[in-house]
């Protein structure tokens, strides 16, 4: 390619003042003396030319080929109904077609889900594609989608490049879909209290009203027939702290597009208002304070605490009216009120007569229909008022032989209680002996039934946790946790023995002996089964589309089991092991890409409009083939689509492999000019003279 080029010799600005100059000069001259001037303006001329220094360059120019940006959206929408396969039709065809279409490169980019929920980012995917490529080189952008696309530029400005850009959609017309739509959802409730959740099913091409299955935590609540596109109601009751899962799901459509939009997922923190605890202590002892200090610290506790100072046998003569001790409420507490307790702790209590056996009898009966009992023993559980003697009997794991053995001795962990959440773990147990103070004294009990977790001195029995029915006891067989609270002999990890310990009896899902637990981090999932035994079944996880695939677990530490698995999908997964089930969002619980499913041709149809561009569905209604337009280069006009065919408009870009630089005004050439006019110019005025 051949093109002239000036390189002045002096700035710019003097050049253009000495031609201003010039020219005033010249026309001055010819005013005054006529046509012979012209030589005079001509040697001036060529002296601001060779000023100018003109040149003739010549490039070396090679052609690249024109890029054309086929964005292949791969989002979770793409998968469905026959999506994917067109998808892949298409990208095969416009390959095919590429090939017949002489100096373009297709650059084939893969679009997937954005992060969290962001839904199908087409444009950012194409934007870093095309991250290398000028803009001049591009001839074209071609989408390969269902029109679900959640980055849309307002504006061709947005896009930063002026190519056509046509979107070729997938998907079908008359598609069917039936899904379930969240109006309200409650994130907290009151363990024991209603929510309430609303919702809607919406549809396309359903019946007008459909069946809505409620779970909570797998467990099947109601069914009941709604009307579509009608917001309903339905209260849940929470059951217990944590997090509660609800499902709401939809009965399907015969053929409908996606079935994984037809469940929504509501987890609710589950609060409890209070923990009521009824301390009683048998006597006034140094652990006594132990108890209450933990409970009182404890905000989501209300304890009430009655201390036994004057048992009926101790007669002294003190005229009742002159007793300033408040009445023990039996009656209340262990007939009227018991139920409204979540835990009854007996620290040192002894049977004094003062609780008649018929109130034990309902004690008995509070546990086994979910009540919690902690029997904290001392002394007076080896005596002949020891509880274990008394109808309590029946729920207490243990029974006293009646010696008491007080000797220094540490407080071990047993096989047992290594795997169990309440001693796991435990502040100082990772040393052998642990790294603890002593206690002074251990109660010889023979331990008929429960979990034994802690042992004394000659390794007998020190905590036993015992199930009964749907409630829980445990016995305590020391009173001096409280050599711990006062940091005799370095102390001891009291607080959280103590307070696990409670928090077990009271149902703590954290501290559940047999669980499964899920979390997600990104598409990753943690899965931990925690269990008593030795050894763990692998777990079967299962997808939002309903694909299932079975998960080993490898132990990490004594009792727990866990497993990294990379989900594939998004959306609500369900881990089962057993009886056990948990559930896991992935991503947002509902997504966004899953919020609207039909493929449509309206979304991109003003931004792929004002850039000369068309949209138009590769397939039509049934199951008939698809359809790929042809490819043709435009070179001029302001649209890029027909019929039957998509425009690319091609560029001028090339590759400069080198450059010729001609000199017109300077060397021997400028010279012979230069001094030439200037001669022809004299001589000719000089012969004018004569």
């Amino acid at each position: 390619m051949l093109s002239i080029s000036f390189s002045p010799l002096v700035p710019v600005y003097a050049l253009w003042a000495l031609g201003a100059v010039t020219a005033l000069l010249v026309v001055v001259a010819f005013l005054s003396r006529g046509p012979i001037t012209i030589l005079r303006a001509v040697a001036l001329g060529l002296v601001l030319l060779a000023l100018a220094n003109p040149a003739f360059v010549q490039e070396d120019r090679e052609k690249v080929k024109d890029i054309v940006a086929v964005v292949v959206d791969r989002s979770s929408s793409q998968s469905l109904g026959d999506r994917s396969a067109m998808t892949d039709q298409v990208r095969a065809e416009l390959e095919r077609r590429f090939g017949s279409v002489a100096d373009v490169e297709p650059r084939f980019i893969k679009a997937q889900d954005g992060g969290g929920d962001d839904g199908t980012r087409l444009f950012s995917a194409l934007s870093n594609g095309l991250a290398d490529v000028p803009p001049d080189r591009l001839a074209g952008v071609i989408l390969v989608t269902d029109g679900v696309v959640h980055d849309i530029p307002s504006s061709v400005e947005g896009l930063g490049f002026r190519a056509p850009l046509h979107a070729l959609i997938t998907g079908r017309p008359d598609e069917r879909d039936r899904q379930i739509k969240l109006l309200e959802a409650p994130r907290f409730g009151i363990v024991g209290k209603d929510q309430t959740i609303r919702a809607q099913v919406m549809e396309r091409g359903g019946t007008g009203s459909a069946l809505v299955t409620v779970r909570r935590d797998g467990e099947l609540l109601t069914r009941q027939q709604v009307r579509a596109d009608t917001p309903f109601s339905i209260d849940v009751r929470i059951e217990h702290g944590g997090q509660n899962v609800v499902e709401l799901e939809v009965e399907g459509l015969p053929d409908e597009l996606t079935r994984i939009n037809n469940r929504a997922v509501i987890p609710i923190e589950g609060i409890r208002e209070k923990l009521r605890v009824l301390l009683v202590s048998g006597e006034p002892h140094a652990g006594e304070r132990t108890w209450r200090n933990l409970l009182k610290s404890d905000a989501n506790v209300d304890l009430v605490h009655f201390t036994i100072l004057r048992p009926p046998e101790k007669q002294d003569g003190t005229p009742i009216n002159e007793l300033s001790l408040i009445a023990f409420p039996t009656r209340e507490l262990f007939q009227q009120k018991i139920n409204e307790f979540d835990l009854i702790i007996f620290d040192r209590y002894a049977n004094q007569s003062i609780l008649p056996s018929s109130y034990f009898e309902n004690i008995v009966n509070y546990v086994r229909e979910g009540g919690a009992v902690l029997v904290a023993a001392g002394p007076e559980f080896a005596s002949y008022g020891s509880l274990a003697q008394t109808r309590l009997s029946p729920i207490i794991p243990g029974t006293p032989t009646g010696r008491i053995i007080e000797e220094p001795y540490k407080a071990n962990i047993t096989n047992t209680g290594e795997r169990h959440p309440v001693t796991r773990d435990l502040p100082g147990s990772e040393s052998q002996p642990p790294a603890w103070g002593e206690w002074l004294r251990i109660i010889d009990s023979q331990v008929q039934s429960g979990s034994t977790l802690m042992s004394g001195a000659n390794e007998l029995p020190l905590l036993v946790l015992r199930r009964e029915e749907k409630g829980r006891v445990a016995l305590l067989l020391s009173d001096h946790a409280w050599l711990w609270a006062r940091g005799y002999q370095d102390g001891g990890p009291h607080l959280d023995l103590l307070r696990r310990l409670a928090h077990w009896l009271m149902k703590e899902p954290a501290l559940e002996e047999e669980a499964l637990r899920a979390a997600a981090s990104g598409r990753d999932i943690s899965i931990v089964r925690q269990t008593m035994s030795e050894t763990a079944d692998p777990v079967t996880l299962t997808s939002p589309s309903g694909g299932e695939s079975s998960v080993p677990l490898t132990e990490t530490r004594p009792g727990l089991f866990t497993a990294e698995v990379a989900s594939r999908e998004l959306g609500l997964h369900t881990v089962r092991s057993g009886e056990l089930i948990a559930f896991v969002s992935v991503g947002p619980a509902n997504p966004r890409e899953l919020t609207d499913v039909f493929s449509n041709t309206e979304a991109l149809a003003p931004i792929a409009e004002a850039t000369g561009g068309s949209v138009r569905r590769v397939a039509i209604a049934g199951d008939q083939g698809i359809t790929v337009p042809h490819i043709l280069a435009v070179h001029s006009g302001s649209r890029f689509s027909g019929g039957d065919w998509i425009g690319i408009r091609p560029s001028d870009s090339a590759i400069i492999r080198g450059v010729s630089v001609f000199p017109l005004a300077l060397g021997f050439l400028g010279l012979v000019l230069l001094v030439g006019a200037t001669l022809v110019a004299w001589v000719t005025e000089g012969r004018r003279r004569t």
